[in-house]
């Protein structure tokens, strides 16, 4: 199961680093003395695998804003973890404004999600908390005003840590990046064929390179900062989903192009 299960809204402070893979033993031994694997992980290193659903406009406007860099902007997506059906799904909201992030989600049992889900109007049962239940109703009701529906599929491996204090603080790093341009409301990729999105050329530097993140609630506490100066971290603002718009554009001059991005295409007409 993911990180989070319990949580429905979080507000917080991101910030993301390239992380060369050979680097990544030294920093996890520095952090070894301020967090603990999170519980949600298996083996050593403690991992899981995510797979998100990311939802957009037709027009793309959600990775656009990306794009532009604007301050306040959202992604819809919807996130299970580890094997496809052996977790709940997630739905998601995710807002950001500069460097401060709130998400909400809501849990849903991996047989209830579909597309009916979405745009029936009847009331679901399942949820366990009425703060669940409004988040679910936010999200839908997102999706119908703006008219948001499959549109890429990203996953990749987390290493997962959390702070020892007890406070909310969270380090991770994603590798084996892969997107599927052939996305559904419910499949989650299933039989589909998935391309690699960590590549140097994808990610504009002289190296292929894992993701480091870090998720504070408050101020970063004095040993991060001095963690990101001892390995020289440079912070950058990758998005996974982006980065995966970008990949499939890149085949948009070929005589016969998927249909994906046939479909990306006709969005942004």
């Amino acid at each position: 199961m993911g990180a989070g299960q319990g949580q429905s809204t979080v507000n917080r402070y991101e910030c993301k680093y390239f992380i060369s893979p050979k680097f990544i033993p030294q920093v996890r031994d520095f952090i070894r003395h301020f967090t603990v694997p999170d519980r949600h992980c298996q083996g050593d290193p403690p991992e899981y695998s995510i797979t998100t659903l990311q939802l957009d406009t037709p027009a793309l406007a959600f990775h656009n804003a990306k794009v532009e860099d604007y301050d306040s902007r959202i992604k819809l997506r919807v996130r299970t973890y580890n094997e496809i059906g052996s977790a709940p799904v997630f739905a998601e909201i995710k807002g950001k404004f500069r460097d401060s992030v709130i998400k909400s989600r809501t849990v849903i049992p991996f047989s209830e999600w579909n597309a009916d889900l979405i745009y029936s109007t009847h009331a679901p049962t399942f949820f366990k908390s009425h703060q669940q239940e409004l988040d679910f109703y936010k999200f839908r009701r997102i999706v119908w005003e703006t008219q948001a529906r499959p549109a890429l599929l990203v996953r990749y491996i987390r290493e997962s840590y959390i702070g020892l204090d007890g406070q909310y603080l969270r380090i991770t790093f994603d590798r084996q990046l892969e997107y599927c341009p052939y996305a559904d409301w419910s499949s989650f990729g299933s039989g589909k064929s998935w391309y690699p999105m960590d590549s140097a050329e994808m990610q504009n530097s002289a190296t292929s390179n894992a993701i480091l993140e870090i998720k504070t609630l408050h101020d970063v506490p004095t040993w991060i900062i001095d963690m990101v100066q001892t390995f020289n971290l440079q912070r950058n603002g990758n998005c996974k989903y982006s980065t995966g718009i970008w990949s499939e554009a890149l085949f948009a001059p070929v005589a016969e192009p998927r249909e994906s991005t046939l479909q990306f295409l006709a969005w942004s007409t």
